[in-house]
């Protein structure tokens, strides 16, 4: 490598490593299974952290099904620039967003990408987003343990953690397995893991029917030996409230889902203190 190529490559290093130096919990959305509800999971994830009164950032790595800017309603946002940064597209005074989906020209286009290139926007994302001063950045994978995952916790460094979500049933728990082998064999702790989807009550006659079984992601995680953060019910009006970009906000507060996201950011909150303890120490 020439002299020129080392100096910027080092120069981009620094730009990194300075954005992620502002930033105070970095928790990285995972799940080995698709369709467990993880971008759902991660936008209310975003947004209840920001309801505390935290600063926020959600950076979306799907780069072959962005779903964030739809989940949010920000569908048609372009990013500003300032100077050579380009700024994250705020939803609110305490949580702003990037996505790929903000930048495609045709938002229904293919995104046919190797390895390398999904690894060069996600460094992009990294550092030359101006994310500023947050208390949380929370980071959207695709499903696996492939190029965006692996690209974000490199990217991010040892003390990026992550949150695993998975349904109750059988074939998601196999493969959501393979996502905490994954977080171990990396050096990454994990803040513990959430099952989506369990159980649905009614809204007629109240019972709860139990549609992908129930407390297999409870089980994994005491198998696992990390944290359950809790149980996020099925519920038509989390549909709804994603398809109307309102996500959480559509949900007054004492709605099951709610009360569920509620409990699980207080967990995320005590947990990620401990780490900070930790982290600490000499």
């Amino acid at each position: 490598m020439s002299e020129a190529k080392k100096a910027e490559a080092m120069a981009a290093d620094e730009r990194l490593n300075g954005r992620m130096a502002r930033i105070g919990q970095k928790i990285v959305v995972l799940s080995g299974k698709g369709g467990v509800g993880k971008s759902t999971v991660s936008a209310n994830l975003a947004l209840a952290l920001a309801a505390t009164g935290a600063k926020v950032g959600l950076l979306d790595v799907d780069v072959h099904g962005p779903s964030i800017p739809r989940l949010l309603h920000l569908g048609g946002k372009t990013p500003d620039m300032s100077g050579d940064a380009m700024l994250p597209v705020p939803y609110s005074a305490n949580l702003s967003v990037m996505s790929l989906g903000f930048l495609l020209d045709d938002k229904y286009a293919a995104t046919i990408w190797r390895g390398p290139a999904k690894a060069g926007v996600i460094r992009q994302f990294l550092q030359d987003v101006e994310w500023g001063e947050l208390d949380y950045l929370v980071v959207d994978c695709p499903p696996g343990t492939g190029d965006e995952p692996l690209s974000v916790l490199q990217l991010m460094g040892k003390d990026a953690v992550a949150v695993i979500v998975t349904t109750p049933q059988a074939v998601a728990l196999d493969d959501v397995r393979r996502s905490v082998g994954f977080c171990n064999t990396m050096g990454h702790a994990m803040l513990g893991l959430v099952e989506n989807m369990s159980g649905f009550t009614c809204p007629d006659c109240g019972t709860v029917s139990e549609i992908f079984g129930s407390g297999g992601g409870e089980a994994l995680a005491a198998e696992a030996g990390i944290p359950f953060l809790g149980r996020i019910p099925l519920a038509q009006a989390v549909m709804a409230s994603g398809e109307s970009g309102e996500a959480l906000a559509a949900l007054p507060p004492e709605h099951p889902v709610a009360r569920a996201f509620a409990g699980i950011v207080e967990r995320i909150r005590m947990f990620s203190a401990g780490l900070a303890r930790q982290n600490r120490k000499p």
